[in-house]
């Protein structure tokens, strides 16, 4: 891998580290308006991505993915700290501060699509009024932008496979009976392994990129409407 060719892909960084922020920040507010407190107490919800920094899904991973395979496949911040016992309803207030997260990504692909189409107007208004350094620039925030629509729309779904600890085992642990579903959160981090195994197999593979390619289809839509 070469170094001209990680370069060319840190603009994949900055994106992926403001939307594993934003959905972070989702669930914490949310969380908020729920009745728990607890991640506003503790200086979660805020933007700033240094309080989300999660040492290895933040930075190794990221950086591992880009030495090793040239591209990032993923990446995630630090849980922001949710108390169940505060919530107002707590079967229908945990669902809603799960779901809360993945709501953000698909928010965040739309604003993506939507800066993109921005963007573009502005360079084709200007035309080639524009020095060198400023075209690269704006070429540097469309690779940007653009690919924060096909990244936000993995980290929706990646989240709501509904294993523990992503969103989604949140969501069916709060549908099932108390008892069974108390023992289903329990598998806790093992699921990560789940999910890498279930990656590997090419039906799963196959049903979770054709689900993130039915999604993308309507930003991808909306973009080519707009320029």
């Amino acid at each position: 891998m070469s170094l001209t060719s990680i370069v060319d892909q840190l603009y994949v960084l900055p994106i992926l580290f403001l939307s594993v922020v934003v959905h972070e920040n989702a669930h914490g507010l949310i969380a908020l308006w729920c009745g728990d407190p607890t991640a506003k107490q503790m200086g979660r919800i805020t933007l700033n991505p240094i309080p989300h920094i999660d040492p290895v899904g933040t930075i190794l991973v990221p950086l591992f993915s880009l030495l090793a395979a040239g591209r990032v496949f993923i990446a995630w911040a630090k849980p922001v700290p949710v108390n169940p016992l505060n919530f107002r309803n707590y079967r229908r207030d945990d669902i809603l501060v799960s779901i809360a997260g993945p709501l953000s990504n698909l928010l965040m692909a739309g604003i993506c699509t939507l800066t993109v189409a921005a963007i573009i107007g502005f360079h084709t208004l200007l035309g080639e009024s524009f020095p060198d350094a400023a075209k690269l620039f704006l070429q540097f925030l469309i690779n940007t932008f653009y690919v924060g629509i096909y990244l936000n729309v993995v980290l929706a779904v990646f989240n709501i496979i509904p294993v523990p600890p992503l969103d989604g085992s949140h969501i069916v642990a709060s549908l099932l009976p108390p008892g069974i579903g108390e023992r289903y959160r329990r598998i806790g981090f093992i699921g990560v392994f789940v999910v890498i195994f279930l990656m590997r197999v090419p039906v799963f593979d196959h049903i979770f990129s054709l689900v993130i390619n039915t999604l993308v289809y309507p930003y991808a839509l909306v973009l080519q409407m707009l320029t």
